[in-house]
């Protein structure tokens, strides 16, 4: 039965025509060679962007990583420089000043309103942020300088909650408010400019807090016996006075503080030493929020631009399984976050704090296998569902934080990360479909051209692979052959003019390219490296100004107009070309140009300031020239710049970093018809330039005032 099935498909197979079986082998060349290489592309295509998404979340976690280890390093660091400087003054003088207060007199109503102040204003408050209700005498400070000082500072203090701090001092004439008036300030603006939430002074040898710039109801308190002696901030202290060292440092982990209304605390405290005879006086404590980190994790919430694309977040877990970061989608989708997690089963009470503090910090637990594998001090890479149950790519790895097991974990959803792959999936379907139609039509064709017409015709394609596009075919016959030879002639003449234009179209787009850019720029460019960005340590910026132009073109037509700006940009383009200056770009009537940017130079300075020179006197010729009354002014910079290409359809090469803004802001503030150069530029070569003379300090940054030279109006 076998055999009679095999004959009779001979039979089948010899009873066709050679055009038949030579378009039967095409097509199936052809299809299985389409299929294949759809197979391979897909594949290849898929392991692809998942070892891009793996990189992509590694390096996101590993940034995301070192940003918040050197945050605590600073932290450390800071403390532990402070704590062994003037502060063991402060931490003296409060000392004594609260022990004089502790046999002070407590007048009846300052006890009313201080009982008044924690029954309504803060045990309701912290009761709506933590299980249970607080009772008023667990709270309530027991020894007299407590309440003195809370009674003057938080109580009588009209300022509201939260700004207790700006109550400098209290006019009791008292030691203690002779201090606070001259620390306070100081102090407050220290928290604030270093991004702490309070800074505390604590009695070594006492354990009382003498000094709190935020003035909650652990001012004054003992860390030893009072409300907060099981707090972490408590934790921190007893660990620094049982610390011989002076550079020893505690931090705690973040916990609920009660003082702060419940929010999560964390603390850091390093041991005062007198500097006289190195005793043991007190401790420097920080009270740190969960701000800064937030602010870090997240991005400033801009995840896309961090490329976290729609569903991406990196957050940090403690060794209790708690967030110690937000959760991206509680501050962007709240509703859905809410529902995600208590479909997932975290308790109710958990889902009502979220809820009240608007933070996932504590609250949210998570335990997947990749935190317990980070937290196991263990790193890696892994696909398994998250704390909404959604199933997300994870990047993960523990923090090297002293005192502190933490982890952090870079995740993006599978759907959003593998999106692509779908798309590509389609798009090889379609396209293999369309081809296999289009080789279908081909092979039918082409099964026509047998015998010496077909071995012309592949003659000729032959020598068209090999780049040659001045073949010609001639074909003697009268019948369809000829006019295929015909066809594949034309084919050859497009084919040669279009390699021509194509030819024509490079040298143009070459040009146009070092027309934008700086050739060694220019030639990444068209390597294919896409993202160009680069540091220059040593570069002088120029910015110029051109003044009056404006009131000029008020009253000329706009062709004369710009037939004079042009004029006059191309007399300083040739004046930069010819002192070695780049110019670097032209906004309206602004002028910026850079040396030692892509040629590395010795004297960048000096050719910047005699191309400025050159172009004073290019004005001064160019108002003779055409009778107007055109000005300059011309601010110049030295120092470290960042270059790169930003945008991707039109995008530009720019420079950025204080060099540039300095630069733009000196040309800004300067006289008409003067060079302003700052005094980086003026040192560099201060035996060129002798008649440059300092002026005032001028304001040419948001942060400080920098001497400026500057020459006489020319």
């Amino acid at each position: 039965m076998v055999t009679s099935n095999k004959k009779e498909y001979r039979d089948l197979i010899g009873k066709l025509s050679i055009q038949s079986k030579l378009m039967l082998m095409l097509l199936g060349v052809c299809i299985s060679s389409i299929i294949a290489i759809a197979y391979v592309g897909y594949d290849n295509g898929r392991q692809a962007l998942n070892n891009s998404i793996q990189n992509q979340l590694i390096s996101v976690r590993e940034t995301k990583a070192y940003q918040i280890e050197n945050y605590f390093k600073k932290v450390r660091a800071e403390v532990q420089t402070y704590s062994q400087g003037e502060v063991n003054k402060a931490v003296k003088g409060f000392a004594q000043a609260f022990q004089e207060l502790e046999s002070a007199e407590i007048q009846l109503d300052w006890h009313e309103k201080l009982k008044k102040y924690y029954e309504q204003e803060f045990l309701p408050k912290l009761a709506a942020n933590t299980a249970g209700r607080p009772l008023l005498y667990s709270y309530l400070p027991q020894n007299s300088a407590a309440r003195y000082l809370q009674y003057h500072y938080i109580a009588g203090n009209t300022n509201p909650i939260g700004e207790k701090e700006y109550f400098n001092n209290a006019n009791d004439g008292s030691q203690y408010s002779g201090i606070h008036k001259i620390v306070q300030p100081i102090y407050s603006n220290f928290i604030t400019q270093l991004g702490y939430y309070d800074l505390f002074l604590i009695d070594a040898k006492t354990g009382n807090i003498v000094y709190s710039v935020k003035k909650e109801t652990d001012f004054g308190t003992n860390l030893i016996k009072g409300p907060y002696s099981t707090s972490g901030l408590a934790s921190v202290f007893r660990q620094a006075v049982n610390a011989d060292d002076p550079n020893f440092v505690a931090i705690s982990d973040f916990s609920p503080y009660r003082a702060s209304y419940a929010e999560p605390s964390a603390f850091v405290a390093s041991p005062i030493f007198d500097l006289n005879d190195s005793e043991l006086i007190g401790v420097l404590a920080f009270q740190l929020s969960a701000n800064e980190i937030n602010s870090v994790m997240t991005g400033n919430n801009d995840w896309e631009e961090e490329g976290l694309g729609k569903s991406g977040e990196t957050y940090l877990v403690g060794s209790d399984y708690g967030m110690r970061s937000n959760s991206r989608f509680l501050i962007q989708q709240p509703q859905k976050y809410f529902k995600a997690i208590a479909a997932k089963g975290l308790p109710k009470d958990k889902i009502a704090f979220i809820k009240k503090f608007n933070s996932s910090i504590l609250h949210q637990e998570i335990a997947t296998e990749a935190i317990k594998q980070a937290l196991d001090n263990k790193a890696g890479f892994a696909i398994a569902n998250d704390y909404r149950g959604i199933e997300t790519l994870n990047a993960y790895r523990p923090l090297e934080i002293d005192d502190l097991n933490w982890a952090i974990n870079a995740q993006i959803d599978t759907q959003e990360a593998f999106e692509p792959i779908k798309d590509f999936q389609r798009q090889v379907l379609l396209a293999t479909t369309i081809i296999v139609l289009l080789v279908t039509l081909i092979a039918s064709i082409l099964s026509y051209y047998f015998i010496r017409p077909i071995r012309t015709l592949i003659d000729g394609f032959r020598q068209v692979g090999k780049g040659n596009t001045d073949v010609k075919i001639t074909v003697k016959s009268k019948d369809e052959f000829r006019e295929l030879a015909n066809s594949f002639n034309e084919m050859v003449d497009n084919l040669d003019h279009q390699k021509k234009l194509v030819q024509e179209k490079n040298e143009e787009n070459e040009e146009l390219l070092l027309s934008i850019l700086p050739e060694p720029v220019a030639e990444r460019v068209k390597k294919g490296e896409e993202s160009i960005g680069d540091s220059f340590s040593n570069i002088t910026v120029l910015f110029a100004d051109l003044g009056g132009f404006i009131e000029l073109s008020e009253s000329l037509p706009a062709v004369q107009t710009v037939s004079l700006l042009n004029d006059l940009v191309s007399a300083f383009d040739d004046a930069a070309e010819k002192h070695g200056v780049e110019k670097h770009k032209t906004i309206g009537s602004g002028y910026m140009a850079v040396c030692g940017l892509s040629v590395p130079r010795l004297d960048h300075a000096k050719r910047t300031i005699d191309f400025a020179k050159e172009m004073l006197r290019i004005v001064r010729r160019f108002n003779r020239e055409k009778n107007t009354d055109l000005k300059l002014r011309i601010g110049v910079n030295s120092g470290s710049v960042v270059a790169g290409i930003v945008g991707k359809d039109k995008f530009i090469y720019d420079l950025w970093g204080d060099t540039v803004n300095v630069a733009n802001r000196l040309q800004s503030r300067g006289e008409w018809n003067t060079i302003q150069v700052t005094e980086n530029v003026h040192n560099r070569i201060a035996e060129f330039i002798e008649d440059f003379e300092p002026v005032e300090n001028t304001e040419i940054s948001d942060r400080e005032n920098f001497p400026v030279w500057s020459t006489k109006p020319y």
